[in-house]
C-alpha cells in the first residue's frame, strides 16, 4: 500500500507538475546573488561586465601589463625569449653575437652531438617526421619501446613509458592516478606541473618544509589513517635551488607509512652519481624502492617529452588509461631516436659527467667566494645568485649580457619577491671556444660577480 501522501483536489498530474515548478523556482533562487531578482533574458546581456568577455581585459593579463609597463618606465628591458640562432649549449649566439651560455639545460653537451643528430636523422628518413596518431591506434613504432625499455633498464626496474610533455607527464600521471579520497604530499618547492596534477586529481594537497623528511612524517602521522591511497613527491633535484633530498630516508617514510613514493628526475639524470644515473646512483638505493620514477627527455637526453618509469602494473595503466598519453600523438620518431642515442652516449661517457660535476663545484666554490648568496646549492646543474628583488635579478641579467654571459632571471611569482635570482645551468663545458675542459676559469665567475 502506498505510503505517499496526495494532496486534496488535485489529480496527480497536476501536482507533479506543482512540484516540479516549485523546484525550479527554489533552485533559480538558490543561484542568484542574495537579495537580487533573476533578471529577464535581456537584462543578463547588459549585465555581462567587458572583463568577462575580452581576453586584454583579463585580470592575468593586466597585471602582466602593470610588471612590464613598471620595468619599462625604471629601464629594464624584457630579459624573456631572446632568439638563439643555433644550437644552445655551453655557449650560443644571439643577435650575431656569441654568448656564454648559462640559460640551458644541455648539461652533457648531447643536444648538437654529432651521433645524437645522426640517429634523429635516419629516424626520419625511416618513420617520417610524425607517427599520426596515439600510439594506441597506430603510432607505435620501434623507437618507442627501445627508449622505454633502456630508460626501464637504467632505474632496474620492470617498465617504462614515454610521454610527448615533461610537464604534462606530471599532471597525467598524478591527474590520472589520484583522486578525492587520497592525498598528495610534496615538497614546498615542487614544480608546478606536480600542482597542476594534484589539482586535476581531486587529491587533498600538502605541502612539507623543503627536504624535510622529519616534518612528512608528523605530518602522516597524523593524517595518514584519514584517506585511501598517499602520494609523496620529491624532486631529485631542485630546479630553481640546486640542490637534493635525503632519498633513502623519505623511502624509509614511505614504506613505514605504506605511502607511494614519486621522484622527478628532470633535472638530476646525467647529473647525479658517478655514471649519470641519477639520484637513485648517488645514495646507491635500489629503483625499486621508488614507485614511480619521473623524468624529462628534453634536458640530459637531448629531445622533448617525459617518462614515468616503474613495475609493469603502474606503466600498462597509465599506457592503457592515461588520457594525457591514450588520446594524444605518439612522440616523433626523431625525438624518441635522439634521446634514446643520448642515453646510450651517457651510458658510455661517465667522463662528461664527472666533468659536470667537477665543474659545478668550482662554479659554487668560486661564486661563494665573491660573497654571491647561492642558498642551499650544491653545485649539482643549477646554482643560483639570489639578488633579493626581481629589480635587480633583471638588471644583474642585463649588466652580464652586456659583459657576454647570457643567464636569465627568475622573478615572482616563480619564486617569492624576497627570493628573487638569477639562475644558472651549469654546463658539462662552459666557454665558446670550448678549450676550457680542464681549466675551469674560463667560466667566468670574474664578470659575474664584478657587479653582484
Amino acid at each position: 500500500m502506498s505510503t505517499v501522501k496526495k494532496l486534496p483536489g488535485l489529480a496527480a498530474g497536476i501536482k507533479d507538475k506543482l512540484i516540479q515548478q516549485a523546484l525550479e523556482r527554489k533552485l533559480r533562487q538558490a543561484a542568484a546573488p542574495a537579495g537580487q531578482a533573476l533578471a529577464r533574458p535581456a537584462e543578463k546581456k547588459a549585465e555581462i561586465p567587458e572583463e568577462h568577455y575580452r581576453f586584454h581585459l583579463h585580470p592575468g593579463y593586466q597585471q602582466l601589463r602593470i610588471i612590464n609597463d613598471g620595468a619599462s618606465r625604471l629601464g629594464v628591458k624584457n630579459p624573456f625569449f631572446k632568439l638563439h640562432e643555433g644550437t644552445a649549449g655551453a655557449a650560443t649566439r644571439i643577435s650575431g653575437n656569441g654568448y656564454i651560455n648559462y640559460a640551458s639545460y644541455n648539461y652533457l653537451n648531447m643536444s648538437g652531438d654529432p651521433d645524437v643528430i645522426a640517429a634523429a636523422k635516419d629516424a626520419i628518413d625511416r618513420y617520417g617526421t610524425s607517427v599520426s596518431a596515439s600510439r594506441l591506434v597506430s603510432g607505435e613504432r620501434p623507437v618507442h619501446r627501445e627508449l622505454e625499455t633502456e630508460i626501464a633498464a637504467l632505474y632496474g626496474v620492470d617498465d617504462a613509458i614515454t610521454f610527448v610533455s615533461g610537464h604534462a607527464t606530471n599532471v597525467s600521471t598524478i591527474g590520472y592516478l589520484f583522486g578525492p579520497r587520497d592525498l598528495v604530499l610534496h615538497d614546498e618547492l615542487i614544480h608546478n606541473s606536480v600542482l597542476q596534477g594534484i589539482q586535476l586529481s581531486g587529491a587533498r594537497r600538502l605541502p612539507f618544509p623543503h627536504n624535510d623528511w622529519e616534518a612528512l612524517d608528523a605530518i602522516l602521522n597524523d593524517q595518514r589513517r584519514q584517506f585511501e591511497r598517499v602520494l609523496i613527491v620529491l624532486e631529485g633535484i631542485y630546479s630553481m635551488d640546486g640542490d637534493y633530498p635525503d632519498l633513502p630516508r623519505f623511502i624509509e617514510v614511505k614504506q613505514r607509512h605504506r605511502a607511494f613514493l614519486m621522484v622527478d628526475e628532470a633535472h638530476s639524470l646525467g647529473v647525479m652519481g658517478t655514471r649519470g644515473y641519477g639520484i637513485s646512483e648517488h645514495f646507491g638505493v635500489d629503483g625499486k624502492d621508488v614507485d614511480i620514477w619521473m623524468g624529462t627527455l628534453s634536458k640530459t637526453l637531448a629531445g622533448c617529452g617525459g617518462y614515468i618509469a616503474g613495475e609493469t602494473a603502474l606503466v600498462e595503466h597509465l599506457k592503457f588509461l592515461a588520457p594525457g598519453f591514450l588520446y594524444s600523438v605518439g612522440m616523433p620518431p626523431s625525438v624518441a631516436a635522439a634521446s634514446l642515442a643520448a642515453l646510450r652516449k651517457m651510458k658510455q661517457s661517465p667522463d662528461r659527467v664527472a666533468a659536470l660535476q667537477a665543474r659545478g663545484r668550482f662554479f659554487l666554490q668560486q661564486a661563494r667566494a665573491a660573497g654571491i648568496d647561492t642558498g642551499t646549492s650544491t653545485g649539482l646543474a643549477v646554482v643560483p645568485a639570489i639578488t633579493g628583488s626581481s629589480l635587480k635579478a633583471t638588471r644583474a641579467s642585463a649588466e652580464l649580457f652586456k659583459q657576454g654571459i647570457n643567464v636569465q632571471p627568475i622573478l615572482y611569482p616563480a619564486v617569492p619577491e624576497k627570493s628573487a635570482r638569477l639562475r644558472l645551468g651549469i654546463p658539462w663545458r662552459c666557454c665558446p671556444c670550448w678549450r676550457c675542459a680542464s681549466s675551469p676559469p674560463c667560466c667566468r665567475i670574474d664578470a659575474m660577480t664584478a657587479r653582484r
